[in-house]
Order: C-alpha cells, then sequence, then structure tokens
C-alpha cells in the first residue's frame, strides 16, 4: 500500500494543498491533520462579519465541508496534533503516541497569538474576560461577551485590534484601544494612512490611545480583569476599566516542529524558496508558518494572507508531484473597518515616498508607496479599480512621477502607459 502524502496543519494553506495534490495525483492517498476539533474554516471572517453576528453559524466559516473531502479522497483527522517529525524514518508521531508512515510531507501549521509579556499577563490569560482573536474557539469564547454599552479594551492597533474594536462600535460598545507605538498599523502603513485610520476610530466614538505601554491588570474578586494598568510617553501613568480585554499584538508562527526536525526556520517562520521547499527539498511548507522570497525585496518574508496561503498551497503541491510552478505573486491583503474597504498589495517597506491620489475626507483614495520611482505597494480606501491596477503594476515593478500619480487630472492608465 502506498504510504500517504501528510498534511501537518488544517490550515487554509493545508486545505487548499490537499485539494491540489488529489487534483495533480489522484493515485496517491492524502491525510490532513489538524490540531484543532473542526474542518478547516477560513480565519478572516472571525474579526469581522462573524464575529459581529451573534446568531452566524460555523458551516458557512468551513473551507470545504466533510462531503467534500470525502468526495475528493482526501482523509482528514481533526484534533490530531502531532509531536514529531522523523525525517530519517519517513514517519510523524502524533500527541497520543500514534507513529504514522508519509511518502511526503507538507508543513501548514500556521501562526498562533502572541502572547502578552509583562506583569499579571499569565493571571490575566486565565481570566474569563480575557480573550486573544486566532482561532474559532477564541471567537465563540469572545462573542457572547460583545454586549452593547460594555467597555471593552483592545490592546494592540495592528489590523485585527482596529477591526474588533470597529466591530464593537458598531455593536455599541465603549471601546479603548491601547497602541505602544507612537501610531497605529506603524509596522505596515504610512503615516498619513495611520492618521486617517485614528480618526475614523476616534469619530465612530473610539478612544484611540498611542505611544501607550500596558503595564499590567487590576482584578475582581471573582478572577476577572476589571482594569488595564498603562503609563504614555509622557510619563503619566493610568487605569482604564473593563468589562473584556482583548489582546492583539501579533502572531508567532509555528515553527516548533520544523525547528526540531533540523529544518532551518528563522525567527519569523520555516525557510522556503520560490518552490515552497524546506532545508529538506523533500519537505514543502506553506501559509503563515513560512518566511518566503518577495519578488522585488532581498530576504525572506512571512505573509500573513489567504492570497499567499492559497498560492503557496498551490505551489507546494506541484513541487511535491514533481512539476515547477513557482510562487512569485505580489502579496496582497485586506481589512474591513466601517464602512471602509482597504485593499493593501504589494509591501512598503523600503518606500522613500507615497503619493495620496484621492480624497481622505471623503473615504476614497490610494496610497501609491514608491521606491527609486518604481511602485512597490499600493493601500487602496473603497476604490478597487485602482487596487487592481496597482497589482499591475506593483508586479510590473511600474516606475512613475509621484507628483503626476497623485495629480486627479492625470489619467493612471495614460500616465503608466507614458
Amino acid at each position: 500500500m502506498t504510504e500517504p502524502r501528510v498534511i501537518i496543519g488544517a490550515s487554509h494553506a493545508g486545505s487548499e494543498l490537499a485539494a491540489k495534490l488529489r487534483q495533480l495525483d489522484p493515485s496517491v492517498p492524502v491525510l490532513l491533520l489538524g490540531d484543532e476539533p473542526v474542518l478547516p474554516y477560513q480565519r478572516p471572517p472571525l474579526s469581522k462579519t462573524w464575529l459581529g453576528d451573534p446568531n452566524a453559524a460555523i458551516d458557512p466559516l468551513l473551507i470545504r465541508n466533510a462531503a467534500a473531502y470525502e468526495a475528493a479522497g482526501i482523509a482528514v483527522r481533526p484534533g490530531a496534533r502531532v509531536s514529531a517529525i522523523d525525517r530519517a524514518a519517513g514517519r510523524i508521531v502524533l500527541e497520543s503516541g500514534e507513529s504514522i508512515a508519509y511518502s511526503q510531507l507538507a508543513i501548514a501549521t500556521g501562526a498562533r497569538a502572541r502572547r502578552l509579556a509583562l506583569p499579571g499577563a499569565e493571571r490575566a490569560e486565565q481570566a474569563p474576560n480575557v480573550h486573544c482573536l486566532r482561532t474559532l474557539a477564541d471567537a465563540q469564547r469572545l462573542r457572547p461577551q460583545l454586549e452593547e454599552g460594555a467597555r471593552i479594551v483592545v490592546i494592540g492597533g495592528g489590523y485585527i485590534g482596529l477591526e474588533l474594536a470597529a466591530l464593537s462600535i458598531k455593536r455599541g460598545l465603549k471601546v479603548t484601544v491601547l497602541e505602544a507605538q507612537p501610531r497605529v498599523l506603524s509596522r505596515v502603513t504610512a503615516a498619513q494612512l495611520s492618521a486617517f485610520y485614528e480618526k475614523v476610530h476616534r469619530d465612530a466614538g473610539a478612544d484611540v490611545r498611542t505611544g501607550v505601554q500596558v503595564e499590567g491588570f487590576e482584578f475582581a474578586s471573582n478572577g476577572s480583569v476589571s482594569g488595564v494598568l498603562w503609563k504614555d510617553a509622557a510619563g503619566g501613568h493610568g487605569c482604564t476599566q473593563a468589562e473584556i480585554v482583548v489582546a492583539g499584538v501579533g502572531v508567532m508562527p509555528n515553527v516548533e516542529l520544523a525547528q526540531a526536525a533540523g529544518l532551518t526556520c528563522s525567527h519569523d517562520g520555516i525557510i522556503v524558496d520560490e518552490l515552497c521547499r524546506t532545508s529538506d527539498p523533500a519537505i514543502v511548507a506553506a501559509g503563515d508558518c513560512t518566511s518566503r522570497p518577495v519578488p522585488g525585496h532581498t530576504g525572506h518574508f512571512r505573509i500573513e494572507s489567504v492570497p499567499n496561503a492559497a498560492e503557496q498551497a498551490r505551489t507546494a503541491a506541484a513541487t511535491l508531484c514533481g512539476q515547477h510552478q513557482p510562487c512569485h505573486g505580489v502579496p496582497w491583503f485586506w481589512s474591513d473597518q466601517y464602512d471602509l474597504k482597504l485593499q493593501m498589495v504589494g509591501l512598503s517597506r523600503g518606500h522613500d515616498a507615497v503619493a495620496i491620489r484621492g480624497d481622505m475626507a471623503a473615504h476614497a483614495f490610494t496610497a501609491f508607496y514608491l521606491r527609486g520611482g518604481v511602485i512597490i505597494a499600493a493601500d487602496a480606501v473603497n476604490r478597487p479599480a485602482e487596487f487592481m491596477l496597482a497589482r499591475k503594476w506593483v508586479a510590473a515593478g511600474v516606475r512613475v512621477d509621484p507628483d503626476a500619480l497623485a495629480d486627479l487630472s492625470v489619467e493612471l492608465k495614460r500616465l503608466v502607459a507614458a
């Protein structure tokens, strides 16, 4: 009997990888192992529509239902946590002690929420009203507490934190966002975008505080957190009262299995090449657990997005089947906050100019990031047509005049064609 191709991680990447393997080579069995007790599901809705709807069901979140996996001949085992990879023997070991042989191996273990590192954090994490938001179980635990009038403190002004803040405002909660950096979204956007989103949230009623370091927590007699202690950049100290606390301070890639197996990893993921091969060419990896090359940039980057997970999964499946399908796509992302549809393409790090095209006050504009006159990234707010053009231009490395790019009297297609 042919040993199966085994995929560790029932993530978006894992599900897509399994389906692509069956499509490319139906002759070899595929086994998909996940440590959560549910079938692979979509994570983006957890901080958007699903969390905001008290009556939303789980089934619409599933990437594929059980019947689809069965029809494709994919064996899925939820709740099967892998504890070790034995590369020499070609086997994996589950926490239960079961050993499974594989013919080929793919790692799609994703990432986990970063834990708070401050006094009282360990006790706070055990409190019934302190949350992170990464998994379906996290969202199921948090959703019933999002009651109108409740005070919620969101620690972290990244995309997840701001999406949760927007959702909470819409549900009638009293929202405070505490961000340690001088501005929100500082890691991923220009100062103009940060200022725009801070204003949007404050205008909606959120108390957004930047340059604020969380120092600890106050606890109620029942063990719940009653307040978040902080200090600001001016040296002031305070305590914000809360019925709900959510930590949105980023994620950490799940690389421990790969590291223990001797695969090359960085602090930011399993190192893979454009074919999703790890340092062991017989093992591939895909999704949020990986650090990959990105066209137009030097080095490796971990890309947290569904499109990246899907593209890497297709590439990894092709590699396992002996086909050459490099992952050269330009990363793109999205975020929904209030009535704003933010669509992003490329990586803005290293830019030396920003051209704003459109009307920020009207909530419809695109921020183009340039390096040496070349468009390397763009953030489009309620401008889907410009976003689609930007995807093509970033991929092509289009060179333009930033002033002309910001001039609405200059037609974009004509400008780029010139």
